[in-house]
């Protein structure tokens, strides 16, 4: 599921117009990697939420900027694990 979320999100930043050429796991999505400001940070996390069914907090906006895509992936993968997990509970 992981090698999933981070092609739709590397097509996303495509989409947004982000040069996605060399970016990997270990790029930051803030300053210094993919380099994203606070409202494309929000517009891809509006992204992933529309496919995927995951929301983010407002409070999350500043953890995200320094995550790294691998990270940003996996962090995507565990909530839908756990929002899988929590519909099997019920």
């Amino acid at each position: 599921m992981t090698t999933e979320v981070r092609r739709f999100v590397i097509a996303s930043l495509e989409e947004m117009n982000y040069d996605v050429e060399g970016i990997d796991d270990d790029t930051t999505l803030g300053p210094a990697g993919v380099d994203l400001e606070s409202l494309a940070l929000a517009e891809l996390a509006v992204r992933v939420e529309e496919q995927y069914g995951v929301k983010f907090s407002e409070d999350e906006s500043e953890e995200l900027a320094v995550m790294t895509v691998g990270e940003f992936c996996a962090h995507v993968t565990n909530r839908l694990a756990l929002a899988e997990t929590a519909g099997q509970a019920e």
